[in-house]
């Protein structure tokens, strides 16, 4: 039968997103139905609603969500109706060679839902990063959702599906920042912010936040940033090199992803150090860089793809930590915001007013 309830649907390139009534079916196998209690306003959905993903609208935006499973499909044993669950766009398939050898964070053969939420017309919607959380409730593929403990906040709790986790694996994962390490951050916004955080986690002895922002350089200040560096006005290479005794940091992760910050990314580094671009690039963005300064400096260039998260692993060990008061995801919700305020949360995301506004159910 299927169900009737509230969902944010982005019907063409830069329209403004409305609420549109959405039919939600019943789990088939290896699919779950949750009842999203909170969803974080992430860059990536307005990434959808401008076009910058691809051109399948309409959209059903919405994927950084924690929720309770109401019900499943035959075969799912991962979750049960009841559990708290945060939701993740990286469904790992177990069977892909990735998987295969070990490196389930690499799958490559992620999965969604089978069947497709649809409008009441009958309209297929392409929900965001298959989840498409904003919406009173949402099928997905069982293997997205990730049962973690109730206790954290379903505001808090949701962030880990996307952002979060994207700057904290970006550090703690991809860059592999240890105790006493150096770190600069280039792009203070949500994302690096959980870098910084990340990084102080890890045990780093200086941690570097780089901004355009001083706002966001508060911020990352008080998730442990030691030195902030504002960079309309400085030589962003110079001032790592100088706060790090004239060598670079040992990891510098770019959070911006665009050539201008991964260059200084890249030459702000230490030798042999790691550079890890988050940031996600446009497609028509080039990079121009001597070789021989690639082959000279040695050490690593990476890409952090959800910060290399494995859901079933990183989810339940950071709430834990956030429990503890260990790891402050509270600093991350900048405001929640009922469903029909998505529109204006991407004006002030736009302005760089907020973290996160968080949607609640």
């Amino acid at each position: 039968m299927g169900q009737r309830v509230r969902g944010v649907v982005a019907a063409g390139k830069g329209q403004p997103v409305r609420i549109e009534t959405i039919v939600v079916p019943d789990p088939g196998p290896g699919e779950a139905v949750v009842q999203v209690q909170a969803c974080g306003v992430c860059h990536t959905d307005l990434h959808y609603r401008e076009g910058g993903i691809n051109d399948e609208f309409p959209f059903l935006l919405g994927h950084e969500a924690a929720g309770v499973v109401e019900s499943v499909g035959e075969g799912v044993t991962e979750v049960a109706p009841g559990d708290f669950v945060i939701l993740n766009w990286r469904a790992v398939c177990g069977q892909c060679r990735a998987c295969l050898r070990g490196r389930p964070w690499y799958c490559f053969n992620t999965h969604n839902a089978a069947q497709k939420m649809t409008l009441e017309d009958g309209t297929a919607l392409s929900p965001a990063l298959g989840i498409g959380a904003f919406a009173d409730k949402t099928l997905v593929a069982a293997g997205q959702c990730t049962k973690v403990d109730p206790a954290a906040k379903p505001a808090v709790a949701g962030l880990l599906g996307c952002g979060v986790m994207a700057g904290l694996g970006a550090a703690i994962n991809t860059g592999g920042v240890g105790r006493g390490d150096s770190v600069a951050v280039i792009g203070c916004g949500g994302v690096g912010a959980a870098a910084v955080l990340g990084a102080r986690l890890a045990g780093a002895a200086r941690i570097i936040a780089i901004d355009l922002d001083e706002r966001k350089l508060a911020t990352a200040a008080a998730l442990g940033a030691t030195d902030t560096v504002p960079a309309g006005d400085t030589d962003v290479v110079a001032a790592v090199r100088d706060l790090t005794g004239g060598f670079g940091a040992d990891v510098v992760i770019d959070a911006v992803g665009r050539p201008e910050t991964y260059e200084q990314a890249f030459y702000a580094r230490d030798l042999a150090g790691t550079v890890v671009l988050v940031g996600v690039p446009t497609p028509e963005m080039r990079l121009d860089l001597p070789l021989l300064d690639v082959f000279g400096r040695g050490g690593a260039l990476k890409s952090s793809w959800y910060g290399d998260c494995l859901p079933s692993r990183d989810f339940p060990m950071l709430i834990d930590l956030y429990l503890q008061g260990r790891l402050d995801l509270d600093a991350f919700v900048s405001e929640t915001i009922p469903l029909d305020g998505v529109e204006a949360a991407f004006e002030k995301m736009h302005h760089g007013d907020v973290l996160r506004s968080v949607v609640m159910f």
